[in-house]
């Protein structure tokens, strides 16, 4: 599937310093955090959405799977023949969306939580146990797949999370910071993991803060900075472009151009 945007844009207000008024006065701005962004993620590869902290990019992903209204612009999906899909309960229906800090249900155990994601889905008991069984194997749960999410561990708890996003199959990812605190173990299973749904020919949208990890993992990178896209390429090429020996270094080289 193809996702895309066309002049996304997304804007919030905030409280700014008033040089005309009394001291210690202050009075509303209205600032973009997402500016007229176009983007475009084909199946088969992973973009990397990359940027310092308050660049848009949590924004912009938050828009793209549907969880956010876009202040003016659209956010298109197609499938593999070409067709569009209408409508953000249809497109969610497609994409699964996984963030840093998402919050589970303590209580449930990670087989609970999956039969929960299905009936919101509409999928039947049958098809429910054979997808659980399948996303326990891809992921290795079968040693806590029935415990309670509350005393599993970080790494543990953050692949029940994944395993949230897999239940209804979906031909998009939108992964936001998902192994920000992970130890390396973790942090490379869901690596792995987003590896080989893009060998599927899955749709990958990936934003981290580690650019050893973006890197390693993105086939074309996105750098963003206020609100708007600043550069696009493969790794190699952004490289090549700044005269840098690694991703670190072309990140600071851009962004500091950029300032």
């Amino acid at each position: 599937m193809i996702l895309k945007s066309e002049a996304l844009c997304k804007s919030f207000k905030r409280l700014v310093k008033d040089e005309n008024g009394k001291r210690g006065a202050t009075k509303q701005e209205e600032f973009y955090a997402v500016d007229h962004v176009d983007l475009e993620a084909g199946g088969g590869e992973v973009v990397g959405v990359l940027g310092p902290n308050g660049a848009g990019k949590t924004t912009l992903l938050r828009m793209l799977g549907c969880l956010m209204q876009p202040a003016s612009g659209r956010v298109i999906l197609k499938d593999d023949e070409g067709r569009e899909i209408n409508g953000s309960v249809e497109i969610k229906k497609h994409i699964g969306y996984l963030s840093g800090n998402t919050r589970l249900y303590q209580r449930l155990s990670a087989r609970e939580l999956m039969h929960t994601i299905a009936d919101i889905y509409g999928m039947d008991e049958e098809t429910q146990d054979k997808r659980i069984e399948e996303i326990s194997e891809i992921l290795d749960l079968s040693s806590f797949i029935d415990n309670r999410i509350e005393r599993l561990s970080t790494g543990q708890t953050q692949r029940v999370s994944i395993a949230r996003c897999l239940v209804h199959s979906p031909s998009v990812y939108i992964f936001d910071e998902p192994t920000l605190g992970l130890d390396i173990l973790s942090s490379e299973s869901i690596i792995d993991f987003m590896m080989g749904e893009r060998d599927r020919g899955r749709t990958v949208l990936y934003s981290t803060h580690y650019m050893e990890e973006a890197q390693y993992l993105c086939d074309r990178i996105l750098m963003m900075y206020k609100g708007r896209i600043v550069v696009e390429g493969t790794p190699e090429e952004l490289m090549e472009k700044t005269a840098t020996k690694n991703l670190r270094e072309t990140f600071r080289k851009m962004i500091e151009e950029e300032i």
